[in-house]
């Protein structure tokens, strides 16, 4: 293994808000810096950190996502610096730091802890490497990139108003920041991850892409490292205070927060689903097997089928089966104040996914090992950017096969399917609700 560390940025997690940001806070200026190293490196970067902030606040994210310099420490005050960006020393490192707040409510008894990271990085982490690899295209000039993501956790035993909190931080080398986007296959991004430092609630933390559960420390060599203590703010040189390691299980119950949405991720129940096929050795198989049929697919579909750039097609596990997954973006604008969720669920579907099937499902690898597809569907709501909703369509593939071949109706295909809205299971009649 690569360096590693033994402590977590230290980083406390508070309630959202999102409606408070405003220009006073656009970048950290030089002039507020002490340390002459720091001081220089973000004097040498400042044009390129305004814009990089600049296209994170205009790139829509599945869910909205705010760069947030002091995580908690302003919202008591009634104000949040969104000053997210900016070069810090993290053990004897000097290290680009994003930190945000994502406004997403995981659900705890659905999603692992690994599954709640591992779509964390997908949804926040890889977009933000891309910006960032047009940005310094030139290079970059420290030691790594760091980020700290939190978002909530929710459980179906409290309600809705009250959820849990969680954070994920990740630090990549420059280089294998940069390669994360680049390296081909699940197995060498897989590498990629391993070689980087990954803490979930303040303990070190072995990110599995795409598993259910983590990897095992003791397999990567860092078995001990649950022993170590967290560092104090002072000595990660962030000016945060340290947030004491508490269990993360579901039911842990916690203050009454905003409701957020979740994002369409597992739910309860199951596709049609082959006990044989499952497992994710399957899946990274499968991965592996059609990469470059997927490549191309992801292209083309961002260009013809409204994929979403940053989530390409994938292999997953869902509840021991395998599902091929693909994201979609609505080009359609609804008004969430004059639909339900059922209505907006029904046209996502009638409207835009349901015409796409026949064009698209000839694309897909013919694999008979495949139970199911997931399609993701996000909707826009209203004018504002951020303002997004997630319709999950978890659909057997023969369900599929027999709709486009005329053989059953779109209600057919719903009835056999799994359909969610943010993380939450519906029924959905497509004539009542039109």
């Amino acid at each position: 293994m690569t360096k590693r560390v033994v402590a977590t940025l230290g980083f406390i997690v508070c309630a959202l808000m999102l409606l408070t940001s405003g220009s006073a806070f656009a970048q950290v200026s030089p002039a507020e810096i002490l340390n002459p190293k720091l001081k220089a490196v973000e004097q040498k970067y400042l044009p390129q950190l305004q814009s990089l902030r600049r296209t994170i606040d205009e790139t829509r994210f599945p869910f909205p996502f705010v760069l947030t310099r002091y995580v908690g420490s302003d919202s008591q005050k009634g104000l949040v610096d969104t000053r997210g960006l900016e070069f810090v020393n993290f053990q004897e490192r000097t290290l680009l730091k994003v930190s945000g707040h994502y406004n997403a409510a995981f659900n705890s008894e659905q999603l692992t802890q690994n599954q709640r990271a591992d779509r964390t990085v997908q949804d926040v982490v890889v977009p933000i490497l891309q910006l960032m690899r047009k940005q310094f295209s030139g290079g970059l000039d420290c030691d790594g990139i760091g980020f700290e993501i939190a978002y909530h956790t929710r459980t179906a035993k409290q309600s809705y108003e009250f959820e849990g909190k969680e954070m994920l931080v990740v630090v990549f080398s420059v280089e294998d920041a940069f390669a994360f986007l680049t390296v081909a296959g699940n197995d060498a991004r897989q590498a990629v991850m391993n070689r980087s430092q990954v803490f979930a609630d303040g303990k070190e933390f072995a990110l599995g892409l795409g598993a259910r559960d983590p990897l095992d420390l003791d397999e990567l060599g860092r078995g001990d490292s649950a022993e170590r203590p967290s560092p104090s703010s002072t000595a990660t040189g962030l000016g945060y205070s340290p947030q004491p390691p508490r269990d993360s299980s579901p039911a842990a119950p916690t203050a009454p927060l905003t409701p957020t949405a979740a994002p369409a991720v597992v739910a309860a129940g199951s596709p049609t689903a082959s006990p044989a096929e499952s497992g994710q050795a399957d899946a990274d198989r499968l991965q592996a097997k059609f990469q470059s049929q997927l490549d191309a697919l992801a292209k083309d579909g961002a260009e013809k089928l409204h994929f979403v750039d940053y989530a390409p097609p994938s292999f997953a596990i869902y509840h021991d089966a395998v599902v091929l997954q693909v994201s979609l973006r609505n080009p359609q604008v609804f008004d969430k104040t004059a639909t339900s969720i059922y209505k907006r669920a029904a046209q996502s579907l009638d409207l835009f996914l349901a015409p796409a099937l026949k064009a698209l499902i000839p694309k897909l690898p013919a694999e008979p090992s495949i139970s199911a597809y997931d399609f993701s569907v996000l909707n826009h709501l209203g004018s504002e950017k951020d303002s997004s909703e997630a319709v999950e369509f978890i659909c057997p593939v023969k369900a599929v096969n027999a709709f486009i071949r005329d053989e059953i109706t779109s209600q057919d295909l719903a009835n056999q399917s799994i359909v969610l809205v943010n993380g939450v299971r519906i029924a959905l009649n497509l004539q009542l609700v039109e």
